[in-house]
Protein backbone atom coordinates (compact mmCIF):
# COMPACT_ATOMS: atom_id res chain seq x y z
CA UNK A 1 0.00 0.00 0.00
CA UNK A 2 2.38 2.50 -0.93
CA UNK A 3 1.15 5.65 -2.69
CA UNK A 4 0.42 7.19 -6.21
CA UNK A 5 -2.12 7.53 -3.68
CA UNK A 6 -3.60 9.33 -6.03
CA UNK A 7 -1.53 5.98 -6.07
CA UNK A 8 -2.55 3.44 -3.56
CA UNK A 9 -2.54 4.96 -0.91
CA UNK A 10 -5.82 7.13 -1.42
CA UNK A 11 -7.71 4.28 -1.12
CA UNK A 12 -7.24 4.56 2.60
CA UNK A 13 -8.59 7.97 2.87
CA UNK A 14 -11.99 6.66 4.41
CA UNK A 15 -10.48 4.53 6.84
CA UNK A 16 -8.33 7.19 7.63
CA UNK A 17 -10.54 9.61 8.76
CA UNK A 18 -10.86 8.15 11.93
CA UNK A 19 -7.27 7.02 12.15
CA UNK A 20 -6.61 11.01 12.13
CA UNK A 21 -7.66 11.23 15.49
CA UNK A 22 -4.33 9.37 16.80
CA UNK A 23 -2.18 11.52 15.36
CA UNK A 24 -0.59 14.41 16.29
CA UNK A 25 -0.55 17.38 13.69
CA UNK A 26 -3.33 19.00 12.08
CA UNK A 27 -4.03 18.48 8.70
CA UNK A 28 -1.92 20.68 6.61
CA UNK A 29 0.19 21.84 9.11
CA UNK A 30 3.88 21.34 9.30
CA UNK A 31 6.32 20.65 12.02
CA UNK A 32 9.59 22.02 12.33
CA UNK A 33 12.48 20.51 13.09
CA UNK A 34 14.19 23.34 15.13
CA UNK A 35 16.10 26.17 14.44
CA UNK A 36 17.64 25.21 10.87
CA UNK A 37 21.30 26.06 10.24
CA UNK A 38 23.25 26.06 7.07
CA UNK A 39 24.21 22.02 6.22
CA UNK A 40 28.24 22.50 5.84
CA UNK A 41 28.06 24.39 9.36
CA UNK A 42 27.35 21.13 10.58
CA UNK A 43 29.88 18.30 11.36
CA UNK A 44 28.71 16.12 8.93
CA UNK A 45 28.48 12.28 9.17
CA UNK A 46 31.30 10.22 7.32
CA UNK A 47 30.80 6.85 8.41
CA UNK A 48 26.64 7.28 8.14
CA UNK A 49 28.10 8.58 4.49
CA UNK A 50 29.74 5.85 3.62
CA UNK A 51 27.23 3.35 4.24
CA UNK A 52 24.45 5.65 2.43
CA UNK A 53 27.03 5.91 -0.57
CA UNK A 54 27.30 1.86 -1.07
CA UNK A 55 23.46 1.24 -0.54
CA UNK A 56 22.61 4.05 -2.64
CA UNK A 57 25.24 2.74 -5.58
CA UNK A 58 24.01 -0.94 -5.25
CA UNK A 59 20.12 0.37 -5.42
CA UNK A 60 20.87 2.46 -8.65
CA UNK A 61 21.76 -0.99 -10.50
CA UNK A 62 19.76 -1.50 -13.79
CA UNK A 63 20.71 -5.03 -14.25
CA UNK A 64 20.60 -6.61 -11.10
CA UNK A 65 20.60 -10.34 -10.71
CA UNK A 66 17.36 -12.68 -10.32
CA UNK A 67 17.64 -13.32 -7.11
CA UNK A 68 13.50 -14.22 -6.88
CA UNK A 69 12.62 -18.14 -7.17
CA UNK A 70 13.54 -20.28 -9.57
CA UNK A 71 11.20 -23.50 -8.72
CA UNK A 72 7.89 -23.98 -7.99
CA UNK A 73 4.68 -26.17 -9.13
CA UNK A 74 4.32 -26.61 -12.98
CA UNK A 75 0.96 -24.33 -14.67
CA UNK A 76 -1.72 -25.31 -13.28
CA UNK A 77 -4.27 -25.08 -16.54
CA UNK A 78 -8.07 -23.22 -17.36
CA UNK A 79 -7.87 -20.80 -14.06
CA UNK A 80 -9.49 -17.79 -13.65
CA UNK A 81 -8.72 -14.74 -11.73
CA UNK A 82 -10.49 -11.26 -10.98
CA UNK A 83 -8.61 -8.21 -10.05
CA UNK A 84 -10.49 -5.69 -8.04
CA UNK A 85 -8.46 -2.82 -8.91
CA UNK A 86 -8.69 0.22 -6.22
CA UNK A 87 -9.01 2.57 -9.32
CA UNK A 88 -7.58 2.06 -12.38
CA UNK A 89 -7.08 5.73 -12.53
CA UNK A 90 -3.96 4.63 -10.16
CA UNK A 91 -1.08 4.22 -12.04
CA UNK A 92 0.42 1.71 -9.66
CA UNK A 93 -2.75 -0.33 -9.64
CA UNK A 94 -2.55 -0.44 -13.70
CA UNK A 95 0.86 -1.13 -13.77
CA UNK A 96 0.30 -4.34 -11.46
CA UNK A 97 -2.54 -5.43 -13.64
CA UNK A 98 -0.90 -5.34 -16.60
CA UNK A 99 2.08 -7.08 -15.50
CA UNK A 100 -0.79 -9.62 -14.80
CA UNK A 101 -2.12 -9.44 -17.92
CA UNK A 102 0.84 -10.33 -19.06
CA UNK A 103 1.23 -13.28 -16.94
CA UNK A 104 -2.09 -14.99 -17.96
CA UNK A 105 -1.28 -15.04 -21.09
CA UNK A 106 1.77 -17.66 -21.04
CA UNK A 107 -0.48 -19.21 -18.09
CA UNK A 108 -3.20 -19.35 -20.28
CA UNK A 109 -5.42 -18.23 -17.87
CA UNK A 110 -8.20 -15.61 -18.04
CA UNK A 111 -8.23 -12.49 -16.32
CA UNK A 112 -11.23 -9.96 -15.66
CA UNK A 113 -10.38 -6.67 -14.05
CA UNK A 114 -13.01 -5.12 -11.72
CA UNK A 115 -12.48 -1.26 -11.53
CA UNK A 116 -13.15 -0.09 -7.50
CA UNK A 117 -13.33 3.59 -8.73
CA UNK A 118 -11.94 4.78 -5.76
CA UNK A 119 -14.36 4.73 -2.98
CA UNK A 120 -15.13 2.06 -0.76
CA UNK A 121 -18.90 1.39 -1.80
CA UNK A 122 -17.04 0.87 -5.66
CA UNK A 123 -14.47 -1.30 -4.29
CA UNK A 124 -17.06 -3.38 -2.05
CA UNK A 125 -19.39 -3.87 -5.36
CA UNK A 126 -16.60 -4.96 -7.21
CA UNK A 127 -15.83 -7.42 -4.71
CA UNK A 128 -19.42 -8.61 -4.41
CA UNK A 129 -18.93 -8.77 -8.35
CA UNK A 130 -15.88 -10.84 -8.50
CA UNK A 131 -17.61 -13.13 -5.91
CA UNK A 132 -20.39 -13.63 -7.99
CA UNK A 133 -18.04 -14.55 -10.72
CA UNK A 134 -16.71 -17.38 -8.55
CA UNK A 135 -13.36 -17.59 -9.90
CA UNK A 136 -10.62 -19.51 -8.91
CA UNK A 137 -8.81 -16.77 -7.34
CA UNK A 138 -8.82 -12.95 -6.46
CA UNK A 139 -6.37 -10.40 -6.37
CA UNK A 140 -7.02 -7.28 -4.03
CA UNK A 141 -5.55 -4.70 -6.10
CA UNK A 142 -4.19 -1.71 -3.80
CA UNK A 143 -6.86 -1.14 -0.95
CA UNK A 144 -7.14 -1.94 2.68
CA UNK A 145 -9.07 -5.76 3.14
CA UNK A 146 -10.57 -3.91 5.75
CA UNK A 147 -12.91 -2.13 3.24
CA UNK A 148 -14.54 -5.57 2.17
CA UNK A 149 -13.88 -7.62 5.43
CA UNK A 150 -17.28 -9.62 4.74
CA UNK A 151 -16.12 -10.42 1.19
CA UNK A 152 -12.91 -11.24 2.23
CA UNK A 153 -14.86 -13.59 4.81
CA UNK A 154 -16.60 -15.13 1.96
CA UNK A 155 -13.74 -15.66 -0.21
CA UNK A 156 -12.15 -17.40 2.57
CA UNK A 157 -15.05 -19.56 3.40
CA UNK A 158 -15.22 -20.74 -0.10
CA UNK A 159 -11.44 -21.44 -0.16
CA UNK A 160 -11.10 -19.21 -3.01
CA UNK A 161 -7.24 -17.85 -2.44
CA UNK A 162 -6.58 -14.25 -2.15
CA UNK A 163 -3.57 -12.76 -3.09
CA UNK A 164 -2.70 -8.45 -2.63
CA UNK A 165 -1.21 -6.12 -4.21
CA UNK A 166 -0.32 -3.62 -1.20
CA UNK A 167 -2.81 -4.95 0.64
CA UNK A 168 -1.52 -4.66 3.95
CA UNK A 169 1.60 -3.43 5.47
CA UNK A 170 4.17 -6.11 5.36
CA UNK A 171 4.54 -8.34 2.27
CA UNK A 172 4.34 -12.21 2.21
CA UNK A 173 1.50 -14.57 3.89
CA UNK A 174 -1.22 -12.94 6.30
CA UNK A 175 -3.67 -14.35 8.59
CA UNK A 176 -5.69 -11.64 9.65
CA UNK A 177 -6.56 -10.84 7.10
CA UNK A 178 -6.35 -13.95 5.29
CA UNK A 179 -4.30 -14.07 2.37
CA UNK A 180 -2.07 -16.37 0.52
CA UNK A 181 0.29 -13.68 -0.11
CA UNK A 182 1.02 -9.99 0.01
CA UNK A 183 3.06 -8.69 -2.65
CA UNK A 184 5.12 -5.26 -2.17
CA UNK A 185 8.52 -4.15 -0.90
CA UNK A 186 9.54 -3.31 2.18
CA UNK A 187 8.30 -0.22 3.48
CA UNK A 188 11.30 -0.43 5.87
CA UNK A 189 13.81 -0.47 3.44
CA UNK A 190 11.86 2.37 1.06
CA UNK A 191 12.34 4.50 3.85
CA UNK A 192 15.49 3.67 4.42
CA UNK A 193 17.13 3.61 0.99
CA UNK A 194 15.48 7.28 0.44
CA UNK A 195 16.85 9.02 3.50
CA UNK A 196 20.67 6.95 2.48
CA UNK A 197 20.12 8.87 -1.45
CA UNK A 198 19.62 12.62 0.45
CA UNK A 199 22.73 11.81 2.85
CA UNK A 200 24.73 10.69 -0.25
CA UNK A 201 23.38 12.91 -2.64
CA UNK A 202 24.28 16.00 -0.40
CA UNK A 203 27.59 14.43 0.89
CA UNK A 204 25.83 14.77 4.44
CA UNK A 205 24.72 17.97 4.55
CA UNK A 206 21.17 18.88 4.13
CA UNK A 207 18.24 20.78 4.72
CA UNK A 208 15.14 18.16 4.09
CA UNK A 209 11.52 18.73 4.41
CA UNK A 210 9.65 15.45 4.82
CA UNK A 211 6.07 15.23 2.96
CA UNK A 212 3.30 12.56 4.52
CA UNK A 213 0.13 12.07 5.12
CA UNK A 214 -0.56 11.07 8.94
CA UNK A 215 -4.56 10.91 8.41
CA UNK A 216 -2.95 7.55 6.97
CA UNK A 217 -1.48 5.13 9.54
CA UNK A 218 0.79 3.60 6.75
CA UNK A 219 1.67 6.60 5.33
CA UNK A 220 2.92 8.25 8.64
CA UNK A 221 4.94 5.23 9.60
CA UNK A 222 6.43 5.55 6.30
CA UNK A 223 7.55 9.18 7.28
CA UNK A 224 8.72 8.46 10.72
CA UNK A 225 11.33 5.61 9.10
CA UNK A 226 12.49 8.15 6.89
CA UNK A 227 12.61 11.18 9.59
CA UNK A 228 14.47 8.20 11.69
CA UNK A 229 17.00 7.57 8.63
CA UNK A 230 17.70 11.34 8.20
CA UNK A 231 18.56 11.62 11.56
CA UNK A 232 21.71 9.10 11.66
CA UNK A 233 23.47 11.97 9.80
CA UNK A 234 24.63 14.59 12.24
CA UNK A 235 24.97 17.09 9.05
CA UNK A 236 21.10 16.76 8.46
CA UNK A 237 18.83 18.89 9.73
CA UNK A 238 14.90 17.94 9.34
CA UNK A 239 13.29 21.73 8.59
CA UNK A 240 9.95 20.43 8.75
CA UNK A 241 7.23 17.88 8.30
CA UNK A 242 4.39 18.43 6.14
CA UNK A 243 1.43 16.90 7.15
CA UNK A 244 -0.64 16.81 3.38
CA UNK A 245 -3.23 14.16 2.82
CA UNK A 246 -3.26 12.80 -0.55
CA UNK A 247 -6.40 13.63 -1.39
CA UNK A 248 -5.93 17.33 -0.59
CA UNK A 249 -2.52 17.64 -2.42
CA UNK A 250 -3.35 19.73 -5.45
CA UNK A 251 -5.08 22.46 -3.46
CA UNK A 252 -2.39 22.60 -0.42
CA UNK A 253 0.82 21.57 -1.45
CA UNK A 254 1.51 24.85 -3.80
CA UNK A 255 0.41 27.04 -0.92
CA UNK A 256 2.37 25.28 1.76
CA UNK A 257 5.83 25.02 -0.62
CA UNK A 258 5.77 28.63 -0.90
CA UNK A 259 5.51 29.14 2.98
CA UNK A 260 8.56 26.55 3.38
CA UNK A 261 10.41 28.62 0.74
CA UNK A 262 9.67 31.82 2.46
CA UNK A 263 10.40 30.38 6.24
CA UNK A 264 13.87 28.52 4.96
CA UNK A 265 15.34 29.75 1.39
CA UNK A 266 18.14 28.52 0.57
CA UNK A 267 18.24 26.83 3.54
CA UNK A 268 15.55 24.28 2.28
CA UNK A 269 17.76 21.73 -0.04
CA UNK A 270 16.40 18.21 0.04
CA UNK A 271 12.51 16.73 0.64
CA UNK A 272 11.63 13.23 0.75
CA UNK A 273 7.73 12.46 0.55
CA UNK A 274 5.73 9.55 0.81
CA UNK A 275 4.48 9.57 -2.41
CA UNK A 276 5.74 10.88 -5.96
CA UNK A 277 2.30 12.86 -6.49
CA UNK A 278 3.66 16.00 -3.69
CA UNK A 279 6.28 16.88 -6.22
CA UNK A 280 4.08 17.08 -9.05
CA UNK A 281 1.92 19.74 -7.07
CA UNK A 282 5.20 21.45 -5.78
CA UNK A 283 6.31 21.97 -9.25
CA UNK A 284 4.15 25.59 -9.64
CA UNK A 285 5.30 26.99 -6.41
CA UNK A 286 8.73 25.89 -6.92
CA UNK A 287 9.09 27.44 -10.71
CA UNK A 288 7.11 30.56 -9.76
CA UNK A 289 9.64 31.01 -6.95
CA UNK A 290 12.39 31.07 -9.61
CA UNK A 291 13.60 27.90 -8.23
CA UNK A 292 15.48 25.97 -11.03
CA UNK A 293 13.64 22.17 -11.87
CA UNK A 294 17.03 20.69 -11.98
CA UNK A 295 18.30 22.47 -8.93
CA UNK A 296 17.60 22.31 -5.00
CA UNK A 297 15.57 21.85 -3.48
CA UNK A 298 16.40 18.18 -4.57
CA UNK A 299 13.29 15.72 -4.13
CA UNK A 300 12.78 12.45 -3.63
CA UNK A 301 9.48 10.14 -4.06
CA UNK A 302 9.55 7.19 -1.58
CA UNK A 303 6.56 5.78 -3.69
CA UNK A 304 5.55 3.68 -6.73
CA UNK A 305 7.18 5.09 -8.91
CA UNK A 306 4.53 6.37 -11.92
CA UNK A 307 4.68 7.46 -15.13
CA UNK A 308 5.01 11.04 -14.58
CA UNK A 309 7.45 10.81 -11.61
CA UNK A 310 9.78 9.15 -14.39
CA UNK A 311 8.50 12.08 -16.87
CA UNK A 312 9.77 14.51 -13.87
CA UNK A 313 12.67 12.98 -13.19
CA UNK A 314 13.88 12.33 -16.78
CA UNK A 315 13.27 16.23 -17.72
CA UNK A 316 14.85 17.38 -14.56
CA UNK A 317 11.99 18.95 -13.75
CA UNK A 318 11.63 19.48 -9.68
CA UNK A 319 12.35 15.89 -9.13
CA UNK A 320 15.39 14.03 -9.27
CA UNK A 321 14.96 10.64 -7.93
CA UNK A 322 11.95 8.06 -6.89
CA UNK A 323 12.08 4.51 -5.00
CA UNK A 324 9.55 2.86 -7.71
CA UNK A 325 7.79 -0.71 -7.38
CA UNK A 326 8.38 -2.93 -9.94
CA UNK A 327 5.16 -2.99 -11.30
CA UNK A 328 4.91 -5.76 -13.82
CA UNK A 329 7.12 -8.36 -12.01
CA UNK A 330 4.65 -8.15 -8.81
CA UNK A 331 1.42 -8.58 -11.48
CA UNK A 332 3.60 -12.16 -12.76
CA UNK A 333 4.64 -12.47 -8.94
CA UNK A 334 0.69 -12.19 -8.22
CA UNK A 335 0.10 -14.85 -10.96
CA UNK A 336 3.01 -17.35 -9.80
CA UNK A 337 1.53 -17.03 -6.17
CA UNK A 338 -1.81 -18.26 -7.32
CA UNK A 339 0.07 -21.08 -9.11
CA UNK A 340 1.33 -21.82 -5.75
CA UNK A 341 -1.99 -21.46 -4.28
CA UNK A 342 -3.71 -23.99 -6.73
CA UNK A 343 -0.92 -26.41 -6.76
CA UNK A 344 -1.11 -27.02 -2.83
CA UNK A 345 2.52 -25.32 -2.53
CA UNK A 346 3.27 -22.73 0.04
CA UNK A 347 4.03 -19.09 -0.76
CA UNK A 348 7.57 -18.06 -2.65
CA UNK A 349 8.69 -15.52 -0.13
CA UNK A 350 10.02 -12.97 -2.74
CA UNK A 351 10.27 -9.71 -1.93
CA UNK A 352 11.77 -7.54 -4.64
CA UNK A 353 14.98 -5.37 -2.78
CA UNK A 354 14.48 -1.17 -3.48
CA UNK A 355 15.71 0.37 -6.65
CA UNK A 356 16.22 4.41 -6.83
CA UNK A 357 15.50 5.76 -10.43
CA UNK A 358 17.13 9.12 -11.79
CA UNK A 359 18.06 10.46 -14.79
CA UNK A 360 21.10 9.15 -14.88
CA UNK A 361 20.11 5.15 -15.06
CA UNK A 362 16.44 5.37 -16.31
CA UNK A 363 17.18 5.32 -19.72
CA UNK A 364 14.46 7.78 -20.82
CA UNK A 365 12.28 4.23 -19.31
CA UNK A 366 8.94 5.50 -17.61
CA UNK A 367 8.48 2.13 -15.29
CA UNK A 368 11.06 -0.08 -13.72
CA UNK A 369 11.14 -3.56 -14.99
CA UNK A 370 13.55 -5.32 -13.43
CA UNK A 371 15.54 -7.91 -15.82
CA UNK A 372 15.29 -11.74 -16.06
CA UNK A 373 11.75 -12.57 -14.02
CA UNK A 374 9.91 -13.26 -16.97
CA UNK A 375 12.04 -16.60 -17.95
CA UNK A 376 12.31 -17.37 -14.76
CA UNK A 377 8.85 -17.93 -13.98
CA UNK A 378 8.39 -19.14 -17.75
CA UNK A 379 10.58 -21.89 -16.93
CA UNK A 380 8.95 -22.93 -13.37
CA UNK A 381 6.02 -22.74 -15.14
CA UNK A 382 7.17 -25.13 -17.93
CA UNK A 383 6.06 -22.54 -20.44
Amino acid sequence: MHPNRRTALGITVAVAVAAAALVGCERGTSTGGGPAAPGPTRAGCPTVLAGAQAAVQRAMKTNPAWHGPTRGPRAVPGKSIVYVAQTMTNPGVAGAVNGVREAAKALGWNVRVIDGQGTPAGIQAAFSQALALRPSGIVIGGFDPELTSQQVAKANARRIPLVGWHAVDSPGPSKDPELFSNITTRVQDVAKISADWVIAHSHGHAGAVVFTDASIPFARNKSELIKKGLATCDGVRLLAEENIPIPDTSSRTPQQVSSLLSRFRDRWTYSVAINDVYFADAAPALRAAGKKGAGAPFNIGAGDGDPSAFQRINSREFQAATVPEPLSQQGWQILDEFNRAFSGAPPSGYVAPVHISTAANSGGATTWDPPGYRAAYLSIWGR
